[in-house]
This record gives C-alpha cells, sequence and structure tokens, in this order.
C-alpha cells in the first residue's frame, strides 16, 4: 500500500478517540455508485474479497487508506474477510463477543473494518458495540450471557458507512425487523509494523487530546475505570511512539518508572 498524502492521516484527536472507545465511525464514507456496485455483488451472492473487485475498490478509496495507514501502517496483512448476513425479520440477536480469543502482543492490535454498502438504521440490525471494552480481555464467547450494557451502542448509518474497531472490542449482530437482507462486509488486518506514529502527530501533546485519553466518560467500568485508564495511557504510549507522554491517571505511569 503506497503512502497516502498526511491529509487522509488520521488526526491526533481522531486517535485519542479510538484509544479512548475502540473504535472510529464514519457515516456515508463511500461514495453511492461504490455502494450500489458493492450491493449488487452482494445480492448476487458474490459479496466477497477475492471476488468482488468493487468491495476492493472500496479499500482503495485515498481517505480509507489514510485511515488504515494510520492504525495499522502502510503493509497491513491480510488477516480474513467475511459477509456477515442478518435475513430479513431474523428476530434473534447475536451473543456478545470478542473476536480476539489469544493474543501475546502487549499493546498491539489488529483492525477490523465494518462496511455497510446499504442504509442500516438500528430496526435493521447494525453491530452493537461496548465502547471502551476493547483493553477488558476476555475469551470469546466468555461474555455471552450478559444482555444489555450501559453505553452499549448500534452502528448504524446511511450507505457507505464504515467502523473501524479494535480487534477485541466487545460486539454482536442484532436483530432484523425489516423485510429486507441487512449485509455487513468484515476485513480483519494485522500491523505489519510496530504501531509507533503512524498517524497524523501534529499536537499529540496538546492538552485537548490528552483530556480525550484521560476520559473516564465509560460509566460501564465502574471501580476499574482507574485500571481502565492507565491501560489506555499505556497504548497511547505506545501509538506516540514517545515514553514520555504520561495521560495516566495521577501519573501513575511516571511515578512508578513505567
Amino acid at each position: 500500500m503506497p503512502k497516502v498524502d498526511k491529509s487522509h492521516l488520521l488526526t491526533a484527536e481522531q486517535m485519542a478517540h479510538f484509544v479512548l472507545d475502540g473504535f472510529l465511525m464514519f457515516d456515508g464514507l463511500v461514495p453511492e455508485e461504490l455502494n450500489q456496485a458493492v450491493y449488487a455483488d452482494q445480492e448476487a451472492g458474490k459479496g466477497y474479497w477475492h471476488v468482488s473487485d468493487s468491495i476492493r475498490s472500496v479499500f482503495e478509496l485515498p481517505q480509507i487508506k489514510g485511515i488504515l495507514q494510520s492504525l495499522v501502517g502502510e503493509n497491513p496483512v491480510y488477516d480474513h474477510s467475511a459477509l456477515h448476513v442478518v435475513g430479513a425479520n431474523q428476530r434473534t440477536a447475536q451473543f456478545w463477543h470478542s473476536d480476539s480469543i489469544i493474543d501475546a502482543r502487549p499493546y498491539a492490535f489488529d483492525i477490523q473494518a465494518m462496511y455497510f454498502s446499504h442504509d442500516c438504521p438500528k430496526e435493521m440490525g447494525p453491530t452493537i458495540i461496548l465502547p471502551g471494552s476493547h483493553l477488558r480481555r476476555v475469551s470469546n464467547m466468555s461474555i455471552a450471557r450478559y444482555k444489555n450494557i450501559t453505553g452499549q451502542i448500534q452502528l448504524a448509518g446511511k450507505a457507505g458507512t464504515i467502523a473501524f474497531l479494535h480487534q477485541a472490542i466487545w460486539h454482536g449482530a442484532q436483530p432484523n425487523f425489516t423485510d429486507k437482507t441487512r449485509y455487513m462486509f468484515k476485513l480483519r488486518l494485522r500491523t505489519g509494523k510496530p504501531q509507533h506514529g503512524l498517524f497524523n502527530m501534529d499536537g499529540y501533546k496538546s492538552d485537548e487530546v490528552s483530556c480525550i485519553v484521560n476520559s473516564f466518560s465509560h460509566r460501564w467500568q465502574g471501580e476499574e475505570g482507574r485500571a481502565e485508564n492507565v491501560e489506555r495511557s499505556k497504548l497511547w504510549r505506545y501509538l506516540c511512539g514517545d515514553d514520555t507522554v504520561d495521560t495516566s491517571f495521577e501519573g501513575v505511569l511516571t511515578r512508578m518508572h513505567i
């Protein structure tokens, strides 16, 4: 993947939100003509990475390449892809789960891009995610017993919406209460290099950016919020490639000489 123009990279503020929430969502990012081509392939049973030229064209768009480059570098490694389908009037939901079962890496992560070629309102069953859950490592279906969790959101959006998720975020498909099939194309990419300074680093030490990473906005974390804050601060330091950056609660990384 050739380097993209700096203007297409994620800003420091956007990357900070990714560290805080474990995902970034861009509504209607893909042009409608390309969405329609992808949707036609999906309806024809050809909506797969190695089959559909249109789907691969989506991920060649400069703005999407810039987002991916910011997260996993210029030469990410293809891991897998899938077309997730929720049939019309399918009233059952998928259990909460995390796709990252075993990962020995302390900070590095894969990216899962979830793309909707058609409008996907809440009643159509867009994927549900739990912001901030990406650093609470669990084993796949061990969270399936949970139901509704404070702060959960659905990735509802217009045609062309793409969400970029940390591999370990908690998620699941939702019921489809419409008479149309819901399609979601997922692409997972592994990083081909250490994820240091891949985004637009302008302002990464600013107070505004530090406040985002240091936020305690996920109420579901409860008393564990401080511990989660420290883990986020470690991830932010890794992504910045700067061991002097410390957004942790009460500067614990610095105090403990980490």
